[in-house]
Formats: structure tokens, C-alpha cells, sequence
């Protein structure tokens, strides 16, 4: 079989261009007759206008429009962002539902362990028994103002006890131990004057959660007015 024959491409003989008759020409050009220039000016002018025309276009047309592009580029990588992220909450759905039931079961427990505004005796005398069963003695024993939060209301208890050292963390134990929410805070032990016993100092605090009449009367109530205000 013969092999097809493969065009051959034409060498361009640069030889036969004459630099310096184009040179020429460009000198002798007559801006009031272009129709009678060479064929070389004529396209090289032609080229120039085309490129200045394309750089006019670049700079008062295509710059708005390549902001605009590069605008709905960012506007579209946030929208691609954002659907993964609900894609991603879409697929995890169930596990969130699971989990919102497990908080609102924790809630539920903890809730259970506020008492209300009839149990807040009965705890006060919880603490106390905690203390006495321990063979303390109570030297102050003195509920503060209750302050009201957002749904539970915080009892605040300056505690003065005598007794020994041993004794004072079996009590702190006992009150970790009792049904209800029992804190104790700002602790400090020092030697009884006078006695061999130590004496602890400090604040218990207890809570309880308020009723739904505590709760809408304390958001219908005004702000307190601060001190100093000009009348």
C-alpha cells in the first residue's frame, strides 16, 4: 500500500520582505488618503485599531461585567456552603431529634430536683439535720433574699458551724447526697476561740422553680430604677 502523500507547508521566504522599503512606506504615509496606502501600513493600522478597540471594551465594558461574574462566583460558592450545611443537618436529622429528647429529659430531671415554694422548709430543715446528724452545731444558721432568675429562684443560707474537720466534709458529703439541689460556697475554716472545735463559715445555697404566675409577674414587672437617677 502507498502511503498518502502529506501536504508539505511553504517555507516563507523572509528574504523577499524588505524592511526598509516598509520603513518606507510608513514614512511616506498620507493621513488624508489611507485608500492609497501600502497593503503593510493598512493592516498594521487595522490591527492597532482592533486592539485599542478590544482595550476600550476590556476597560469601560467588560470590567463591570468580569465584577460582576467574580460577584456571582463568591454568591454562588456561599449558596453551594450553605446547602451542605443543610444537607448535612438534613442527614443528621433523627440524631438531632434523639438528642433534643435526651436534653429535654435531662431538663426534666434536674427540674424535679427545684423544689417549689411549699418544699423550701422541708429542705432548710434537710440542711440542717444533715449538720446535726454529723454531731455539728449550727452558730448561725440564716436564710438571705431569695433572688429570682430567669426560671428558678436562688435561696441564699449564711451558715456558721462548729465541729471538727472530719465532720465538716461528711457534712458537705450528706448535702451533695440530698434529693434536692444543695450548694455550698465561699467556705473557710478557722480555730473557735475559746474551744477546741474549728468553726466553717460560709453560704449555702439552695434553689426552687418558679410557678408560671412567679414567672409571667416577673416578666411584666418593671426594671428597678437605678440609684442616683434624676427625677
Amino acid at each position: 500500500m502507498k502511503k498518502p502523500d502529506i501536504p508539505k507547508i511553504p517555507k516563507i521566504d523572509l528574504s523577499k520582505f524588505d524592511i526598509k522599503a516598509i520603513a518606507e512606506d510608513f514614512k511616506a504615509l498620507d493621513p488624508k488618503d489611507p485608500g492609497a496606502w501600502p497593503l503593510i501600513p493598512r493592516l498594521a493600522v487595522l490591527l492597532g485599531l482592533f486592539l485599542a478597540v478590544l482595550f476600550l471594551a476590556a476597560w469601560f465594558g467588560w470590567q463591570e461585567q468580569y465584577k460582576e461574574l467574580d460577584a456571582k462566583r463568591q454568591e454562588e460558592a456561599k449558596l453551594k456552603n450553605d446547602w451542605l450545611d443543610k444537607k448535612k443537618k438534613a442527614i443528621n436529622l433523627e440524631e438531632y431529634r434523639n438528642q433534643l429528647v435526651e436534653i429535654e429529659s435531662s431538663f426534666g430531671a434536674l427540674l424535679k430536683q427545684l423544689p417549689n415554694a411549699a418544699e423550701m422548709e422541708s429542705l432548710l430543715v434537710d440542711i440542717n439535720q444533715a449538720g446535726l446528724g454529723r454531731g455539728l452545731s449550727f452558730e448561725l444558721f440564716k436564710p438571705g433574699t431569695e433572688v429570682k432568675k430567669e426560671f428558678y429562684a436562688e435561696l441564699p443560707i449564711t451558715i456558721n458551724i462548729a465541729g471538727s474537720y472530719h465532720d465538716f466534709g461528711a457534712f458537705a458529703g450528706d448535702v451533695a447526697k440530698l434529693p434536692r439541689i444543695v450548694t455550698l460556697n465561699n467556705l473557710s475554716v478557722a480555730p473557735m476561740k475559746g474551744s477546741q472545735k474549728l468553726l466553717m463559715t460560709g453560704t449555702a445555697k439552695t434553689f426552687r422553680y418558679l410557678s408560671e404566675e412567679e414567672m409571667a409577674s416577673s416578666k411584666k414587672a418593671p426594671p428597678a430604677k437605678t440609684q442616683g437617677a434624676k427625677k
